[in-house]
Order: C-alpha cells, then sequence, then structure tokens
C-alpha cells in the first residue's frame, strides 16, 4: 500500500500579478489565486483524495490556499499546522522590487543568477540551498514519519519551499533543480513507499509555471 503526500504552491497573489519579488512579505491572494485555490481543491475531491492533517506556512497566501482547498474537499475541520520553517525563500533585498526594475539596477545576467542558481541568494536573502537547509529537516523530522505511518497529508507552501522538497523526494541534482519551476494551486500527488521513495507523481492540473 502507497502512502500519500499532496504538494500544493499558494494560488496567485497580488505580488505575483506585479510582477514583485515577494519573499516573506505577506501579500493576499488574488481573485485568480482563490479560484486556482478553487480548482485545485476540486481537482483532489474529483479524485477523491481526503486527508488526515495539512502543513502550511507563516505566511497568507498560503494559509489561505490551504483553507480553501479544504472547504473544496469538504475538510474545513482538518487539523492544520503552521510553520515558518515552510515560509518561501527570503528573497532578502530583493524583497518588494520589481522583477524589471531590479534588472535595470543590477543586469538581467546578476538577478537571472539570484533566482535561478542553487547556492547564490541575493544580497540579504536565501539561495535555494540556504531555503533548503531549513524546511528538509522540519520535512524530515515532522512530515515525512506522519506519511510513512499512512496518514494522507497536504502541504500548502511556497516555490521554493516545495522545490526543495522536490529535490528531495526525487532526488533531483542542484544542476537539474534550476530548470524545476512549481505552478501556482497545481497539485503534485506523490505515492510513497514504506521507505520514503517515489513510487508515482501525478500533476492534476496543468498550469503554466511562473
Amino acid at each position: 500500500m502507497s502512502n500519500v503526500l499532496v504538494l500544493v504552491r499558494h494560488g496567485q497573489s497580488e505580488w505575483n500579478e506585479k510582477n514583485l519579488f515577494t519573499g516573506w512579505r505577506d501579500p493576499a491572494l488574488t481573485s485568480l489565486g482563490r479560484e486556482e485555490a478553487k480548482a485545485a481543491g476540486k481537482a483532489l475531491k474529483d479524485k477523491g483524495y481526503v486527508f488526515d492533517i495539512a502543513y502550511t506556512s507563516l505566511l497568507k497566501r498560503a494559509q489561505d490556499t490551504n483553507d480553501i482547498i479544504l472547504a473544496e474537499v469538504g475538510q474545513s475541520g482538518l487539523p492544520i499546522i503552521r510553520d515558518q520553517a515552510l515560509n518561501e525563500r527570503d528573497y532578502g533585498d530583493l524583497s518588494g522590487l520589481n522583477k524589471d526594475d531590479a534588472r535595470a539596477k543590477w543586469g538581467d545576467e546578476q538577478v537571472h543568477v539570484w533566482r535561478r542558481s542553487y547556492d547564490i541568494p541575493p544580497p540579504g536573502g536565501e539561495s535555494l540551498k540556504d531555503t533548503a537547509a531549513r524546511v528538509l529537516p522540519y520535512f524530515d523530522r515532522e512530515i515525512m514519519p506522519r506519511v510513512l505511518k499512512g496518514e494522507r497529508v497536504l502541504v500548502a507552501a511556497h516555490g521554493n519551499s516545495l522545490r526543495s522538497l522536490v529535490m528531495q523526494l526525487e532526488k533531483l541534482s542542484e544542476a537539474e533543480i534550476i530548470d524545476v519551476n512549481i505552478a501556482t494551486g497545481a497539485p503534485i500527488v506523490y505515492r510513497l513507499d514504506d521507505k520514503g521513495n517515489v513510487l508515482s507523481k501525478e500533476l492534476l492540473l496543468d498550469r503554466p509555471a511562473h
């Protein structure tokens, strides 16, 4: 019997819509973001998924996505654990800046390095490696044991915190994870064996990743 883990990136936020670096800042979902979360919940419901527990970050856009999904699957009373370990990557001095303005200030190449490299952080912020250093110990300690006990777990979080999990689950290299993007509001369903190895992966909604 396989164990179920579902990862969902939050729906579009107000700052996604404005093309701003967000990180640990806390904008709300847009109306489209709420619709994306609702569609994610409907897709899970249509496939018959129910959950025993949900995890999310301390940021509103992820928490609201989680709540909308649970409402759609009829599980609004489910236990929810919120933890800073699942927060988005901290973009430091880039937070709140328009991405085009950042390119104009520092150059396309430098901004690309900050955004896409594995271990080079923006000024005052985190690299993906730094993000993984807080996400993965929490996942290994708190979430994976529940999955391996047979609990059905939903994780509603962020592009980079989820990329850290995908990197570990799929055993991707530092070079391979650079090209991985996660779409907003598109559930990724993993089925794992009793040792945590991925048996199958299913993407429930086909959305473009930003």
